[in-house]
């Protein structure tokens, strides 16, 4: 069972989140949100404005999923519960800046989950703060496991990267597919079935991935025969100047920006 959880923010991330922890029992819950969305279940009853939320509402969580840009008006929202843990899955937002707004002493949970947290397939690395307990540690731990795995780091800065390699990922994987799909219909390949090589090529590889203990580059390897036709393909994309500098390139861009929004 699932303590009752304060969420600020119901975009995609936020009802992914609702989702899974409805399905491991949630008791009743509010979420913040402006724009008023429907009501993702009936545990969780959504408010445009905090100030509707009752006064003997203790939340055991403090949940912020919300764009980094907005984070100055939610900080006092979720300063209003000392009690309860804060779990931010808003990029760039270092634990220091959240305490800023929160209090010096808050219980400061940062993570950063992925989209595919929509079908529980996601990947979350969380870094606690100083005045986290392991109580809290568990519960942030049981919220993020909802939706997929959860891996803890103690140097927070690399939340950074994790941002742009598994938080940004899945933008990646779609361009992947995206780009196939472009190149199969320069080749004559008719849309519907270039739509669907691609998306079930990547969507078929990434399952094998995730089902296979082999090494990344020996699957590689594994498809790839001497002198044939995915030889030929890997040396255009594998160059030095293509794929490994390119997305060299693009980590370190997404990890310079997601410290950019620290402040």
């Amino acid at each position: 069972m699932i303590p009752p959880i304060l969420l600020l923010g119901l975009g995609k991330m936020g009802s992914a989140m609702v989702s899974g922890w409805q399905e491991r029992g949630l008791s009743p819950s509010f979420a913040v949100d402006p724009s008023r969305p429907e009501q993702p279940g009936p545990a969780m009853t959504v408010v445009a404005d905090a100030a509707d939320i009752p006064a003997d509402f203790h939340p055991a969580a403090v949940v912020l999923a919300v764009k980094p840009q907005v984070a100055g008006q939610i900080l006092s929202v979720a300063a209003r519960y000392p009690q309860a843990v804060i779990l931010s899955i808003m990029a760039g937002k270092t634990i220091r800046v959240l305490q800023q707004g929160c209090g010096e002493t808050a219980a400061i949970v940062r993570a950063m989950p992925n989209t595919p947290a929509a079908i529980r397939q996601g990947i979350t690395v969380a870094c606690a703060g100083a005045h986290v307990s392991q109580p809290q540690r568990a519960l942030c731990h049981a919220l993020l496991e909802s939706v997929g795995l959860v891996e803890w780091v103690e140097d927070e800065s690399l939340i950074d990267p994790v941002t742009a390699v598994s938080g940004g990922g899945p933008a990646y994987v779609f361009l992947l597919a995206e780009l196939l799909e472009a190149a199969a219909i320069e080749q004559g390949i008719p849309q519907a079935l270039a739509r669907k090589m691609a998306r079930q090529t990547v969507s078929g590889s990434g399952a094998l991935l995730a089902a296979s203990d082999v090494d990344a580059a020996q699957l590689r390897r594994n498809v790839t025969s001497p002198q044939g036709t995915t030889e030929r393909a890997l040396a255009v994309l594998m160059d030095e100047a293509a794929w490994p500098r390119a997305v060299s390139q693009a980590i370190a861009a997404a990890t310079a920006r997601s410290r950019e929004l620290a402040g």
